[in-house]
């Protein structure tokens, strides 16, 4: 086996949870679980949250049957709604929350004969331009919807685009666009996103939707996970497999890019991009070696990456290595790769084995 796991910890991701619920006292909250819940494993996730959580968040149709696998009675809110007609009938069978952002979805579910009336979240396009109806548009389906056969609920959702930039303009417009329809009849709302619940309560509604915070990485450039009280979930861990010296002048990795320019000693890692490390992680990104600072030397290869063990003498074969995680912050790792934390924590691909820890 190479020497490579994603340690989880799913007390760490219990008490990010937590974290979400005291933000946002008398709350519910959906979980956001999608994406195998952000590369951590979404049958875990679920498992050790089934108590928790009042719901779970997620991208599509295959993702919801997964989840319903494994817990028969939360609400689970599907995220982009329905991409074809015929899959408002299976939604109704698994009894899922439906997200109905443009006219095409709700013509769709109009036309469906369904076993059982559907919990359905209009969607507003209250300033992020992805998805979503015009406040216009949503009050000319609100009226066709609410007494339709096909509807249990009607629900009203939106979602932020830069609650992650505090102060950002388009945040209070958007709360205010939002605010804008209340003077409709809707059962429940949500708004709030990581970024939201923990620096905007004017948007915690109805329901919460934590992602990113609950896997203990900060949704804001300039607040750490640390300060806001979150625990990291994940940490990719790995060995050094080979140690070499390396003479002025003599260059390391695909490309010759990185050259030495004192006498160096080389560490090789075996992970590389096809175990979801960045490639484009340039040289001086940090890792953790046996507890210490060392920087990425050379390009990041499919398999494996070097680093720069120069000023750590002592380190040699087997010595334990942190690429992120309880030590290291995914954080800075994404900052100094020039990507989020979002997407190194959801790019770990499945060959890279999970090992979960409850406490």
């Amino acid at each position: 086996m190479r020497p490579l796991i994603a340690s989880v910890d799913l007390a760490a991701l219990r008490h990010n949870h937590a974290v979400a619920k005291r933000c946002a006292p008398g709350r519910q909250v959906f979980a956001v679980v999608k994406a195998n819940a952000y590369g951590h494993g979404v049958r875990e996730v679920v498992s050790a949250l089934h108590d928790e959580a009042d719901g779970f968040a997620v991208a599509c149709l295959e993702e919801a049957a997964e989840v319903r696998a494994m817990h028969g009675t939360a609400r689970i809110l599907l995220l982009e709604g329905c991409f074809e007609a015929n899959e408002y009938r299976v939604a109704a069978q698994l009894g899922l929350d439906v997200v109905v952002q443009d006219r095409r979805q709700a013509e769709a579910l109009l036309a469906q004969p369904l076993s059982k009336p559907l919990a359905v979240w209009l969607k507003l396009d209250s300033g992020m331009h992805r998805l979503g109806f015009s406040a216009t548009e949503l009050r000319l389906w609100h009226l066709r919807l609410q007494d339709a056969a096909q509807v249990a609920e009607l629900n009203l959702i939106s979602h932020f685009a830069c609650a992650d930039e505090r102060g950002h303009p388009l945040t209070e417009q958007q709360v205010e666009a939002f605010l804008d329809l209340l003077d409709l009849d809707f059962n429940q709302r949500s708004l709030a996103n990581s970024a939201a619940i923990l620096s905007i309560p004017a948007a915690h509604m109805d329901w919460v939707r934590p992602g990113i915070m609950l896997y203990g990485a900060t949704p804001f450039a300039d607040l750490s996970a640390q300060e806001l009280g979150l625990r990291p979930v994940l940490s990719l861990e790995a060995e050094l497999i080979g140690v070499r010296d390396v003479a002025v002048g003599e260059s390391v990795g695909y490309g010759a890019h990185w050259v030495a320019m004192r006498p160096a000693r080389i560490g090789t890692v075996s992970c590389g991009y096809a175990d979801g490390y960045p490639r484009h992680a340039p040289a001086g990104t940090p890792v953790l070696v046996d507890g210490q600072r060392v920087e990425l030397a050379g390009r990041v290869s499919m398999d494996m990456l070097t680093l720069d063990l120069s000023d750590h003498p002592g380190i040699q074969v087997g010595a334990k290595v942190e690429l992120w995680g309880a030590q290291l912050p995914v954080d800075e790792v994404a900052r100094a790769a020039g990507t989020l934390g979002y997407e190194l924590l959801s790019k770990i691909t499945p060959r890279v084995p999970r090992r979960y820890r409850s406490r």
